[in-house]
């Protein structure tokens, strides 16, 4: 168990630092629960660049933490037919709950950017990171969303992985590292001893605090135009 996703991220910036050679990296979070995770990964593996990965986790109706999809930045959205029929969800819920979640990706883009276009990921080693996976919907969609921009590897770096996300994920992603993968997992939050929400205001202070005179390959990864 971790104390808090800060201390998680340290103990996952270790491994990745210690498992991926491949410099520079892109580190990118996905908000919010992520990005306290990633900051401390970029730290680690002195990252050329830590940044956001919008992506929205469809959740299942009355039961919002079991994720039956999730859209990405760019239209990507991902489906997972198996807790669809088991949780008997129509066609009209799910495209409604993609338009609700759709609306708030977009928020995000606004508020986290702050005007910023997004990176360039072409032939880059990109890690995307997760305080964890429970059924890896959400980190699929980010992995596929990922792969269009056609980058040299997708790493997924988590602290804490359920062993079916990660056999899922091993599927599309280059590397998948995870500091714990336990027999019995119930909720990503189980495995944190402090695991409040992170606030928007937190997600941009963050991202500030990495976005120094010595980041400013930053600049250079920009999607131009």
């Amino acid at each position: 168990m971790f104390h808090d996703r800060t201390q998680a991220g340290r103990v996952l910036g270790r491994l990745v630092a210690t498992s991926v050679t491949d410099q520079p990296l892109i580190v990118l979070a996905l908000p919010r629960g992520g990005v306290p995770v990633g900051f401390e990964v970029a730290k680690a593996t002195h990252a050329a660049v830590f940044d956001i990965f919008l992506v929205r986790k469809l959740g299942v109706p009355g039961q919002e933490e079991l994720a039956f999809g999730a859209i990405a930045s760019g239209g990507t959205r991902v489906l997972n037919r198996t807790v669809i029929g088991q949780s008997g969800i129509d066609d009209e819920t799910i495209e409604q709950v993609t338009e609700e979640e759709r609306a708030e990706l977009e928020r995000r883009e606004r508020l986290y950017r702050e005007g910023r276009p997004s990176l360039d990921l072409r032939d880059r080693t990109v890690v995307l990171v997760d305080d964890g996976l429970a059924t890896g919907a959400t980190m699929l969609a980010a992995v596929q969303a990922a792969r269009l921009q056609n980058p040299k590897d997708v790493i997924v770096a988590v602290p804490v992985a359920s062993h079916e996300a990660r056999k899922d994920l091993s599927r599309v992603a280059d590397q998948v590292i995870c500091a714990e993968v336990p027999h019995h997992f119930s909720a990503v939050g189980c495995w944190y001893r402090d695991f409040d929400q992170i606030t928007d205001r937190e997600v941009r202070d963050l991202l500030g605090r990495f976005r120094t005179p010595s980041n400013t390959p930053h600049n250079a990864l920009q999607t131009p135009g």
